[in-house]
């Protein structure tokens, strides 16, 4: 029975590491840790001085915005703006969402114009034809060609300025759009200041945020920060 019992402990006793080798994988292990704690430390202390830098940039930048709009940009706003922009993922949106703008913008200014040379072939259609109309005319239906042909310009006037209101109602409906889209990825990005609005005065805002941030993206380009 004893002889069993030894047996099985130095059968279980082959399961445990030596005593040399657990110390020296626990040493092993506490170095990676302690290099990983610099690791960390080394991160932490590079995204403080980017935060400072960028915070302080965007102090100097906030001074060349109207006195009514410095005093909204607080000292917690600007630092919160700052951590957003550490990481230039902030900077890699709102350059999308611009690209997205002139585009849309173009694409308006486009389909404005075409509707625009769509009218002017009209009037020079309608003038031609009452040309034409009253070198044949007779001279005793002289009289109510020209009423007629004063009403049918007329009713063209009136059918070009409703389709370029219509047209200008479908251009602001697409820019408050992109508006509010903008607004709502900026929110979501966690950039401070933005949120789905229409009031003027915070529009006005928004856009000197963008303004700050464009210009520190375009000195930190120069600079081949980024």
């Amino acid at each position: 029975m004893e002889a069993n019992i030894r047996g099985n402990c130095k059968a279980k006793n082959r399961l445990f590491l030596p005593v040399e080798l657990v110390q020296l994988l626990y040493l092993r292990f506490v170095k990676e840790m302690d290099g990983y704690s610099g690791d960390v430390d080394s991160d932490s202390t590079k995204q403080q001085e980017r935060h400072y830098y960028l915070l302080s940039e965007l102090q100097t930048l906030v001074k060349d915005l109207p006195s009514s709009f410095q005093q909204r940009l607080s000292y917690n706003t600007l630092s919160d703006l700052a951590l957003a922009l550490i990481d230039g993922t902030v900077y890699e949106i709102v350059q999308g969402l611009l690209d997205i703008q002139h585009l849309t913008e173009k694409n308006l200014y486009n389909q404005r114009q075409k509707l625009h040379c769509e009218h002017q072939g009209l009037k020079q259609d309608l003038v031609r034809k009452h040309k034409d109309a009253l070198q044949s005319c007779k001279s005793h239906n002289l009289a109510l060609l020209k009423s007629n042909q004063q009403a049918e310009l007329e009713a063209l006037e009136i059918r070009v300025r409703e389709e370029q209101r219509m047209m200008d109602k479908k251009i602001v409906a697409e820019i408050d759009q992109k508006v509010i889209d903008q607004q709502n990825t900026l929110e979501k990005a966690g950039v401070p200041g933005f949120y789905i609005t229409t009031n003027p005065q915070e529009l006005t805002l928004q856009m000197n945020l963008l303004e700050l941030i464009l210009k520190l993206q375009q000195k930190e380009s120069q600079s081949g920060i980024l």
